[in-house]
């Protein structure tokens, strides 16, 4: 926890030099082409954290209200932790719902507790797997929203849970290098043929 942040500070202030010598063993002919891939990868990888941050604060609202329509004291701290949690799946969501959780049941010590909570988190739950991610997130970077859940469940089966936190910028990446790819091949005299 304590080398984080010091490496993290390092790398930001070397930055402009790693990205500087990173280009430099690019070959002259192709820098135009690499610019452009790393400028489009950049411009997707923007899209898709403005559209995971767009469905954090949605979520934040949904948990906030959804507890505090219940009556929970704490909902509000508890809904905005949960919502901004969501950027690390699954873990966020699950240290959220043990909060409103361990919340529920102290201040109401009843059945209304538990079934508060698994109708707020599992409404949000759905609404943010099948609505929310696939519609904000996987739009603004160019995946159908079936590509996302699939490339969740791809990504998660393969490389377990960091496979998760990847998934959906890893798959912007290669969107853009398939896209390149077809470009490609389409100006190529494979698919154009012999010329006449």
């Amino acid at each position: 926890m304590i080398l984080i942040p010091v490496v993290l500070f390092y790398l930001l202030n070397e930055w402009d030099r790693l990205v500087l010598q990173v280009v430099q063993w690019v070959p002259p002919q192709w820098r135009t082409a690499y610019d452009s891939f790393m400028s489009e990868c950049d411009a997707v990888l923007g899209q898709y954290l403005r559209g995971q941050l767009l469905v954090m604060l949605a979520l934040s609202f949904f948990y906030a209200a959804g507890l505090m329509a219940f009556g929970l004291d704490l909902a509000i701290p508890i809904g905005v932790f949960t919502g901004l949690a969501v950027f690390v799946p699954y873990l966020g969501f699950g240290l959220g719902l043990i909060l409103a959780l361990l919340a529920g049941i102290l201040q109401f010590a009843s059945f209304h507790a538990l079934l508060m909570v698994a109708v707020v988190f599992g409404l949000g739950q759905l609404l943010e797997s099948f609505w929310l991610t696939p519609k904000w997130v996987g739009e603004r970077i160019g995946l159908h929203p079936l590509a996302v859940i699939f490339a969740l469940l791809a990504f998660g089966q393969i490389f377990g849970f960091v496979g998760v936190l990847v998934a959906l910028p890893a798959s912007a990446v290669i969107l853009v290098a398939l896209r390149r790819a077809r470009e490609q091949y389409f100006e190529s005299q494979i698919y154009r043929g012999p010329s006449p």
